[in-house]
């Protein structure tokens, strides 16, 4: 596709990115040694997030995997210095005192993975947290464990009036997937307008055609499913949101089919209820919308891809290179049509295996959809990046991470602004073919969309981004007085924007805060 260069589309675009990106960033928070950022999420004043997969032999209180609070954030922009020496294994914050909630293994429950063949492992990777409140000063958090297979522990929390939150440690369990097979992958998440968690099956699995390859380098995974289901699973089981119904009764996992099959990193409903916005986690990966028939029901509707035009010549900085959004549909459809197009897929094996072959869709199935010429819509809902590609819309994006709102703010208009963190701008964003052609940024960047009075968004709009790059620099390849591999996004009701980092190119990993001079 030709990329559209109009001089004053440049003009206008230009200068809104370079005035965004002069805004204020301040660092607020490090992490120990080998973690990184997640479960960012705001309860009022207070903010949860984890310290995963830290070094496990850190001398500190931090050497498993922690779920914890921040209280009655201060959110004034002091800044957290770089730590040194001890203070390089713990968490540090000019926010307020972090508290450790709970930690791997916690309870002999918390990120412990169990299934039909006994415990499979305890994560060490909490990633989203959502709270669910059930009374004035308590309720249920749920955080997932981002592993293979997947898991996500629910704990009865309370806050007494300075801040403080207590575990009922009697009311803590890890949620039983075993309904809907399992999961894979728990990743980042968000809680819908109507109060249900909603868990991210990061399907980093980009080629169904070697699920059942038993050469494959990463069939590890599936055999560890294999063994948490019992039987082999079949891959078109896995890959989508799963709302939790009922989250402080029964919390019953239910799979999104319709919200389509790929590499979820998040979803988040807009304020209707019906609109849904969808990052994939990978490289060559897809931005996606799906609207639903119902408001607060997604069970249903029609799912969208999103086409890019670059607003800025060929090669431009990722910092300085808007993008055109519009959305192709892909197709409509239901949980229960779709779960009869995976049944379809049971039983197969690795003894079904062929080289060469494939025992599930195929790219002549593709292209034969792309073209009108098939019998059912199954490609779009189980190939959903294939599916996305053979109908024109741009499979370029690189490692897309949290996308995000604040829920009452977007919905009062106060801040019609929706985020999304891309870790890294390589690879397909960067090379001299597609729809994006923008100069490589290892460190990452974060765009801002506007959201239009029926919560459309038609520009991606860059506003933070990554620093100079040093490969030589072991410890902070990125530079340290900006954002490295942004993940994790939290909007603040005054617009301003909490960003986590997940980086190798830090030697500890931050969270950022970002102070838009206008809304």
């Amino acid at each position: 596709m030709k990329i559209k260069t109009l001089a004053y589309a440049l003009a206008a675009t230009t200068c809104l990115s370079s005035a965004a990106l002069a805004d204020p960033l301040t660092r607020v928070v490090t992490v120990p040694l080998g973690a990184e950022i997640t479960g960012m999420y705001l309860e009022g004043g207070d903010l949860f997030f984890n310290v995963q997969h830290p070094s496990d032999d850190l001398k500190s209180d931090f050497s498993k995997a922690t779920v914890g609070v921040i209280s009655n954030i201060d959110v004034s922009g002091k800044e957290s210095p770089l730590p040194e020496g001890d203070e390089k294994a713990v968490v540090k914050s000019s926010l307020g005192t972090y508290q450790i909630l709970l930690q791997e293994g916690d309870l002999d429950k918390v990120g412990k993975i169990e299934g039909a063949g006994g415990v499979i492992k305890t994560s060490n990777d909490p990633d989203f947290n959502g709270f669910i409140r059930t009374g004035e000063n308590e309720g249920y958090l749920f955080t997932n464990w981002e592993d293979r297979p997947g898991g996500m522990s629910r704990a009865k929390l309370s806050r007494a009036a300075d801040g403080t939150w207590t575990v009922d440690k009697n009311d803590v369990q890890m949620i039983d997937f075993s309904a809907v097979g399992g999961t894979w992958v728990n990743c980042f998440g968000s809680v819908s307008p109507w109060n249900t968690p909603l868990t991210s099956e990061e399907l980093y699995f980009d080629d169904t055609a070697d699920w059942n390859n038993p050469d494959y380098k990463y069939i590890d995974g599936v055999d560890a499913l294999a063994s948490y289901k019992g039987e082999y699973p079949n891959p078109y089981d896995y890959g989508y949101i799963v709302e939790i119904k009922d989250p402080a009764g029964r919390a019953t996992p239910v799979k999104q089919m319709a919200l389509g099959r790929y590499s979820h990193e998040n979803s988040i409903v807009m304020p209707d209820q019906k609109t849904v916005y969808m990052s994939d986690d990978g490289t060559n990966v897809v931005f996606y919308k799906f609207v639903a028939d119902k408001a607060g029901d997604l069970s249903s509707g029609t799912l969208y891809a999103a086409r890019i035009t670059q607003m800025a010549e060929p090669g431009t900085e990722a910092a300085k290179a808007p993008f055109q959004i519009s959305w192709i549909e892909l197709a409509h459809a239901s949980n229960d049509e779709i779960a009869g197009w995976v049944a379809e897929y049971d039983g197969i094996t690795k003894e079904d295996y062929k080289a060469g072959e494939t025992s599930y869709i195929s790219d002549e199935e593709v292209a034969a959809w792309a073209e009108g010429e098939a019998d059912d819509n199954r490609v779009a809902f189980l190939e959903s990046r294939r599916a996305a590609a053979a109908k024109g819309a741009t499979a370029e994006f690189r490692k897309m991470e949290g996308v995000q709102i604040n829920q009452a703010a977007a919905a009062d208009g106060s801040v019609p602004f929706m985020y999304m963190a891309m870790s890294e701008v390589s690879k397909g964003m960067a090379d001299d073919k597609g729809d994006i052609q923008v100069a490589e940024n290892k460190c990452g960047v974060v765009y801002q969309m506007k959201l239009d009075d029926n919560f459309n968004v038609q520009k991606m709009t860059p506003v933070v981004a990554g620093g100079a790059y040093d490969k030589n620099n072991a410890a902070n390849a990125c530079a340290t007085d900006s954002v490295a591999n942004p993940d994790n996004i939290a909007v603040l009701a005054n617009g301003d924007v909490l960003i986590g980092e997940d980086t190798g190119h830090h030697e500890n990993n931050a969270m950022w805060l970002w102070k838009p001079s206008s809304m």
